[in-house]
């Protein structure tokens, strides 16, 4: 008879229940849930995280009503939140960079927190690349200033492409919307390549599209920062505390606010 092999050790417990508000846009939503299965220090179904989802893809285009200066995605994204928690979330996720323009205006008066994808990504980037990196996102999220300011902030040197290179960065993640992600994935390539011959920096896809453009590029895997990867494994870390820091559940949920 074989030999039994090693007892393999116990498989952590989630610290709670995630709440994901999803559908900006859909294909993203499906790509983050797919990453955020993938990082779970899970040995069984039992031991991954329970997951309630509001996909809500009639929320109004984000980076419209930014460069128009409405609130129209307001309502939504405040309503879909506050349902994820009436539902038992612990903690929120929003696979949407653009979405926490608004997020945060209404970040005090949410009842759990929530993981912020500007964080997550900017810390995956330091991590990475600490001399900087350049910004990719939709022409809204450039405008609000959301990423720039945070890495003010943290003190990262955060390189914003010009407009023209802007605007078919952001044209690569309306076509990944409507399912047309290897021409989005081209038409990133063509704008990521310039940057780089200006100066080689680590891309920050901050779209949730533009890691699937970026899949699609052809470009070079380790020379990006995935927002949805680094959303997830934020999320990951908040419901999965490291055996250095406390055990609580409310402590581990408290380290994501």
């Amino acid at each position: 008879m074989p030999e039994p092999g090693p007892v393999s050790a116990p498989a952590p417990t989630p610290a709670g229940t995630l709440g994901v508000l999803g559908g900006m846009g859909p294909a993203a939503t499906a790509e983050f849930l797919r990453l955020l299965a993938a990082r779970v220090p899970a040995a069984d179904d039992q031991h991954h995280p329970r997951i309630v989802m509001l996909s809500d893809p009639s929320v109004p285009d984000r980076s419209t009503a930014l460069l128009e200066g409405g609130d129209a995605p307001l309502p939504a994204i405040r309503k879909g939140l506050a349902t994820l928690a009436r539902w038992g979330a612990d903690l929120l996720a929003v696979p949407c960079n653009t979405a926490h323009v608004y997020i945060d205006r209404i970040r005090a008066e949410l009842p759990v927190p929530v993981v912020h994808i500007v964080d997550a990504t900017l810390r995956a980037a330091m991590a990475l690349s600490p001399e900087g990196g350049w910004l990719a996102a939709t022409t809204g999220t450039v405008a609000s200033g959301l990423y720039q300011r945070r890495a003010a902030e943290l003190g990262y040197r955060l390189a914003v492409p010009g407009p023209a290179v802007r605007a078919r960065i952001h044209h690569a993640a309306v076509l990944v919307k409507a399912g047309r992600t290897d021409e989005g994935g081209r038409l990133l390539a063509s704008a990521v390549r310039p940057l780089w011959r200006e100066e080689r920096l680590p891309v920050l896809t901050a779209c949730t599209e533009l890691p699937l453009a970026y899949d699609a590029s052809g470009l070079p895997a380790a020379a990006t920062v995935s927002s949805l990867d680094a959303l997830a494994t934020a999320c990951v870390d908040a419901l999965y505390p490291a055996p250095a820091r406390p055990s609580s559940r409310a402590a581990g949920l408290t380290a994501a606010a």
